[in-house]
């Protein structure tokens, strides 16, 4: 039995290069990804944004 190679398509191929190069998140964005009142200030602002698109569709 003789093995085929399979043969990478230039899109896989391509896709592969691109995900090596991903940006390294800055100093500041690391920060903010842990500080906890802005963690908070997000959850508050998403959930107030939920509600008033909730309240809007029960009209």
């Amino acid at each position: 039995m003789t093995e085929e190679k399979k043969e990478i398509s230039p899109y896989r191929e391509r896709a592969k290069d691109q995900g090596t190069y991903a940006t390294k998140p800055t100093a500041w964005t690391r920060f903010m990804r842990i500080f906890f009142p802005y963690q908070l200030w997000r959850f508050l602002v998403i959930n107030i944004k939920m509600l008033r698109m909730i309240s809007k569709g029960h009209h």
